[in-house]
């Protein structure tokens, strides 16, 4: 009898886990969205000498990406 509350819990700690996958993972997308947005925009002023313009319309994209990001990852059927 004492085996009974390990079963139970067993599938709530997996589900547990896969929530916290999916948070992190959803934070770890943002972050790398507005990662690449700021390093790619720098990287394109230096290239083109047009800063900081380049900076912040790419910093604008990165963050417009990490916000459709979280709506895609709320409906995975898009």
């Amino acid at each position: 009898m004492g085996e009974q509350p390990d079963r139970d819990n067993k599938p709530k700690t997996n589900e547990t886990l896969r929530a916290l996958a999916y948070f992190s993972q959803i934070g770890v997308t943002m972050a790398a969205s507005v990662l690449i947005g700021v390093l790619l925009g720098k990287y394109l002023d230096i290239l083109f000498g047009t800063a900081p313009w380049l900076g912040l319309v790419f910093s604008l994209l990165g963050a417009g990406a990490a916000i459709k990001s979280v709506f895609s990852f709320s409906n995975p059927d898009r």
